[in-house]
């Protein structure tokens, strides 16, 4: 017993050292913008460039805009399956799992073919709709994820017996979709979002080929021409991603656990 619990404790110090050390390093040497001295005149300097408050603001948007449209996708989907079509469920599950297969520059190229200007859906013609076509990027690309999340919440409830107590009691399907089934599944839409939110803001190869003012281009482009910058942005992206994460584990606990 006391081999086995030195040897999980070895495991964890070795993966807390391997993730703790480079990260201590980036920050270190994000502090060094100023000769001589720590500073945070990096961080400073990034808080400050308009363009790094312009594609925050718009990544952030955006995975806004994702996590609406692929919950009311992916929540009547996974329903449906569950309730009406539990056969497709192995093929559902197959093509959610696509995006982690194909790598996202073949899917945009895919849609720069099929949406250019010189087609006859052209996407790509204007800002809008330029901005529209990368919404629905990303909803492919948290679809694994969130169909995921919103499919495990369906599990942890009885949606036949609340499907047809609410048909018993005289409502429709949108009154059952908004008012039954979305509240239950509440803590694994936000597991989804949160984690549609991370990958959104972290997103490089969609929105530079689409030439979109995203986060992710802007990480890119500091990264190539300045040097303590990429540091700080590494910094307070690894911040957002976590804190994302510490949400979904708070969000994730629900009622039954908040109240041990």
């Amino acid at each position: 017993m006391k081999q086995s619990r030195f040897g999980a404790w070895l495991a964890i110090a070795i993966g807390t050292i391997y993730f703790i050390v480079p990260l201590l390093a980036t920050f270190e040497f994000s502090l060094r913008m100023r000769r001589g001295e720590y500073s945070f005149d990096a961080y400073a300097v990034v808080l400050g460039d308009p363009r790094f408050q312009a594609s925050f603001l718009y990544s952030t948007f955006q995975a806004a805009a994702t996590i609406i449209v692929g919950a009311l996708l992916v929540v009547p989907t996974a329903y449906f399956i569950r309730l009406r079509l539990p056969r497709l469920r192995p093929i559902v599950e197959f093509i959610t799992l696509l995006p982690l297969v194909i790598p996202a520059i073949v899917i945009v190229f895919g849609y720069l073919r099929l949406y250019n200007s010189s087609s006859w859906i052209p996407l790509t013609a204007t800002t809008r709709t330029s901005d529209l076509l990368l919404t629905f990027s990303y909803v492919v690309l948290a679809l694994p994820y969130m169909y995921r999340a919103v499919d495990t919440g369906l599990r942890s409830i009885d949606v036949r017996t609340l499907t047809e107590a609410a048909e018993n009691l005289g409502a429709g399907w949108s009154t059952i979709m908004f008012k039954v089934i979305f509240p239950n599944v509440k803590v694994a839409i936000l597991s989804g979002a949160f984690l549609t939110f991370a990958i959104v803001i972290g997103e490089f190869t969609m929105a530079s080929l689409l030439d979109r003012p995203a986060f992710g281009p802007y990480l890119q482009l500091i990264g190539a021409n300045r040097a303590y910058e990429p540091s700080a942005l590494a910094i307070i992206a690894f911040i957002v991603t976590w804190a994302c994460m510490g949400l979904i584990q708070l969000f994730g606990r629900g009622p039954a656990t908040a109240k041990r």
